[in-house]
């Protein structure tokens, strides 16, 4: 999937303003995949003190051609299932 496939397969995925994904942390590169219509996020990075969901933030602004500032975590800092809202 090029840029512009994965940027419009990613704005497709926001419902209202919300954007679900499912976080793989420790993986084995960076990557966001899109999976039985689900939005998968790999990152390397551990899930220690939030550093994960910020690499996941990274990825996401820079694939979506928005600011890392449009991205604001509404649901799941803990978890693998997030929910970001997308302004």
């Amino acid at each position: 999937m090029d840029k512009d496939e994965l940027k419009a397969a990613l704005e497709a995925a926001i419902e209202g303003d919300h954007l679900a994904v499912r976080v793989t942390p420790k993986a084995s590169r960076n990557a966001i995949r899109i999976e039985d219509g689900q939005v998968r996020v790999y990152v390397t990075t551990v899930p220690e003190a939030g550093k994960a969901t910020k690499d996941v933030v990274k990825l996401l602004a820079k694939a979506m051609g928005r600011p890392k500032s449009a991205l604001t975590l509404v649901r799941g800092e803990t978890s693998r299932d997030k929910v970001f809202r997308v302004g």
